[in-house]
Formats: C-alpha cells, structure tokens, sequence
C-alpha cells in the first residue's frame, strides 16, 4: 500500500524546524531530506528514521522496524504528533549523517 499524500505533507510540516524539508516520491513511496541529507523514509503511512548511533543514545526506547521487506531496521516514529520529538530525532540524525564519512557511488 503506497503512502498517501497528505500523510507526507503532515509528517513534512510536523519537522519544519529541523531544517528545509522536502520529499521526493520513490518505488511508490516517499523519502524525506532535511538540509538535503537523506534521513528518512515514509512507507506505508509510517514514518522511519535511520539508525544513528547518537540517535540509538538519545532515544533508546524508540520503536525500530524495517520500512519494508530486506530494509535495514530504523526508528519507527509512532506518535507524528510529537513535533519536538520529531525535530530532535531529524537535527540529531541529520549531523550524525553529515559527520560521517560519504560512501562512494558505483559507476
């Protein structure tokens, strides 16, 4: 089941103090950049974050699941009401992803 628009645009303004948002639709689903960094993925109305290790340290008790069928397990945020929660996990992944070194592109 593909995620719905709306869900998307919600979970988008839901983090609009983290940074410049934006989404780009994928296999039918959607991926979520802040500050172009790739941080998340919505699949199925649910809204996954990679698994940082500062993000494991400051929220340890977060859900974690694969988005989907073979994906690695990331943080599964239930409650996209919670926008300080949100805000914190996205500034929190998002440098983690940016301190770490950038894997090179196959050709």
């Amino acid at each position: 089941m593909a995620s719905h628009p709306d869900f998307v645009n919600y979970v988008t303004e839901q983090l609009c103090e983290a940074g410049a948002i934006r989404s780009r639709k994928m296999f039918g689903e959607y991926g979520l950049y802040c500050d172009d960094v790739f941080f998340a993925v919505i699949c199925d109305d649910q809204f996954f974050v990679k698994i940082t290790p500062r993000g494991e340290a400051a929220f340890p008790h977060l859900p974690k699941a694969p988005p989907y069928a073979g994906a690695k397990y990331s943080f599964l945020v239930e409650d996209v009401e919670n926008q300080e929660l949100m805000t914190k996990l996205t500034r929190i992944t998002c440098e983690a992803l940016k301190s770490k070194p950038q894997e090179k592109r196959r050709k």
